[in-house]
């Protein structure tokens, strides 16, 4: 595996708000982040991302599973687990990463199922969304 993947990889898995501050060594100035909810321009608002999922969410995890990686993209699988409202959570998804020529992150697009990760949990969407689900499995 290339290094520098490697290095931010485990970046990932070890991340606290004190590893934060070495956000610098895994994105360039001008990366991108895009999931779900939101487009990001920038390490700073990738960074200020990454601070508030610290304070909204306890104990906040990734587990880095399968890695598929040729040239400078990656495709990495993972699980995400926090607690939130004194309710323990995960949510599996991918991000697809591309690295710049120094090695660092350039473009970092991460996919899940928002449905299935934030929507199915809430009291009357969540009802309505697994109702749909059944019927069109």
């Amino acid at each position: 595996m290339n290094p520098h993947l490697a290095r931010h990889l485990d970046w990932f898995a070890t991340l606290s708000p004190q590893t934060l501050a070495d956000i610098d060594t895994v994105y360039t100035e001008s990366a991108t982040f895009r999931d779900p909810f939101q487009a990001l321009h920038g390490r700073t608002a990738i960074a200020e991302l990454y601070a508030r999922m610290f304070r909204q969410l306890q104990a906040p995890r990734f587990v880095i599973g399968e890695v598929v990686a040729q040239g400078d993209k990656a495709f990495v699988c993972w699980d995400f687990s926090f607690v939130l409202l004194g309710r323990a959570q995960q949510i599996h998804g991918g991000t697809l990463l591309t690295l710049a020529a120094d090695g660092r992150i350039a473009a970092h697009r991460d996919y899940w199922d928002a449905a299935e990760g934030v929507y199915e949990k809430l009291p009357l969407v969540g009802a309505l969304l697994r109702v749909i689900k059944r019927r069109m499995a």
